[in-house]
């Protein structure tokens, strides 16, 4: 922005404010918004540069003011509310702590060892049906079997683990 034209503008926003700020503030509906884009008009035309003569000062600044204002309520409203910050900052962190992982690793390794003395066929099945989330019946098909003797080891291995990890406790 040429000298001349920054002096001018600045100059008019300093002799006009008030006139500059009741105008915007009923544009805008709210003297703090006016008087904040007042202000940010003042910062921004301290660093444009390259600025054309301009016809009318008064309602440039208007204009300016104006664009900057909705600009800052549009970068609030994307901001979250004080009230929402606050219960963001309330919200308990539910993952598990480190005493909760060790205890889960041990239950783990615990019942690996308990599957480990199961028969292979009962244990074939729990994993099947319960780690890997087959069917039932597709478990039955892949291994030769029938559905009922799929359901029936199944419960007996759910018994053998319960058993064996109440022992534990």
């Amino acid at each position: 922005m040429s000298e001349d034209v920054r002096t001018t503008l600045l100059s008019h926003l300093t002799n006009r404010y008030v006139d500059l700020k009741r105008r915007l503030t009923r544009v805008l509906g709210s003297d703090d918004l006016a008087g904040d884009a007042l202000q940010d008009t003042w910062l921004r035309l301290q660093r444009l540069e390259g600025q054309s003569p301009v016809l009318n000062p008064h309602a440039f600044l208007l204009r300016m003011a104006a664009n900057i204002a909705v600009d800052n309520r549009r970068s609030q409203s994307r901001a979250l509310p004080p009230g929402e910050i606050d219960e963001l900052l309330e919200i308990s962190d539910t993952a598990p702590g480190p005493e909760q992982t060790a205890e889960a690793r041990s239950e783990a390794q615990a019942l690996s060892r308990i599957m480990e003395r199961m028969p292979s066929r009962r244990r074939e099945i729990l994993i099947m049906v319960r780690w890997e989330g087959m069917p039932q019946k597709e478990v039955a098909q892949r291994l030769g079997i029938s559905l009922r003797t799929v359901e029936h080891e199944l419960k007996r291995a759910h018994d053998y683990c319960v058993a064996r990890l109440d022992e534990k406790n």
